[in-house]
């Protein structure tokens, strides 16, 4: 009777889920498995794909364009992952003061998350325009002058850094939520001990948080090594789809694998690319969860 009744159980949470998983058997898994078997052909969408075996991933080792977009992507993920954490945690720390207007200064911190990330992308464009743009004029009122944002190969990553961490409203409304549940008595306890606020940061706050900074660095891994929109949109030209930026310095993966799919049709080496890619994003993130049990606290000890 109680077999019967988990078998019951189990085929009622199937078939309440069949939609679900019908949706993945056709939209997700299908083409995950059509693209592995792809990596291995020789096909451009014209034609029957051709059996290459490996070919396509023995090319990508001599594909100098491969090797530019992996070290921008590297340089991107690199910086703008810690950068994005250490600053959302202290605008998150400074929204968590008891201060009057907070509720406005939170919305207005996390509204650049829900704008259109293309129309942010166009309005940076414009912001970082070397002759009008409004970048160049506020650092010029510093008495220096601004970099070609844009057009100069040793500012454009940069540049893609500094959107994103303009919207880092997300992540920061996380650690906030996360401050919230650090319990009162902790600091209390510390103050009448003597502890100063650095060593009530580094000895309380930070233990505290590393479950969500764990979180928030797998996403920001993640995320920053598909980075595709800016980029791509900072790159774009008239003429030329396949542009890379100045010197290449915006070809990230993401946008490299577009462009061997959707504009030279190499829909075998595009498949392998993304292969690739999911292989080194889960090894980067196996490695983050095997290291944090060296340093992810779920409890003060």
């Amino acid at each position: 009777m109680r077999v019967s009744t988990k078998r019951r159980q189990l085929l009622l949470g199937l078939a309440f889920a069949s939609p679900w998983l019908l949706g993945f058997c056709l939209l997700i898994a299908g083409p995950i498995l059509a693209s592995a078997v792809y990596s291995l052909t020789d096909f451009n969408l014209f034609q029957e794909p051709n059996f290459v075996g490996l070919d396509n991933y023995r090319e990508m080792l001599g594909d100098e364009r491969f090797w530019t977009s992996l070290a921008n992507t590297a340089y991107l993920t690199l910086i703008g992952v810690p950068l994005s954490l250490i600053l959302s945690l202290a605008c998150a720390m400074l929204l968590n003061l008891p201060l009057r207007g907070q509720p406005l200064f939170r919305a207005v911190v996390y509204l650049p998350t829900i704008l259109p990330i293309v129309v942010t992308t166009y309005v940076w464009r414009w912001l970082m325009n070397a002759q009008y743009g409004y970048v160049n004029k506020a650092i010029g009122w510093l008495g220096v002058e601004g970099p070609a944002w844009l057009e100069d190969p040793t500012w454009t990553r940069p540049a893609i850094l500094l959107m994103g961490i303009w919207g880092i409203g997300s992540s920061t409304v996380i650690y906030l939520a996360a401050l919230r549940d650090v319990p009162r008595e902790y600091y209390e306890a510390a103050e009448v001990d003597g502890a100063g606020w650095w060593a009530r940061f580094r000895r309380i706050t930070v233990p505290m948080l590393t479950p969500v900074t764990l979180f928030q660095l797998i996403t920001g891994v993640i995320a920053y090594l598909q980075i595709f929109t800016q980029p791509f949109l900072i790159a774009q030209t008239r003429m030329n789809q396949a542009s890379g930026g100045p010197g290449d310095s915006l070809l990230t993966y993401s946008m490299y694998l577009f462009q061997n799919a959707f504009v030279h049709l190499k829909m075998g080496y595009a498949s392998a690319m993304a292969w690739v890619l999911f292989v080194g994003t889960m090894a980067i993130t196996a490695v983050i969860i095997l290291s944090s049990r060296r340093w992810v606290h779920y409890g003060l000890r």
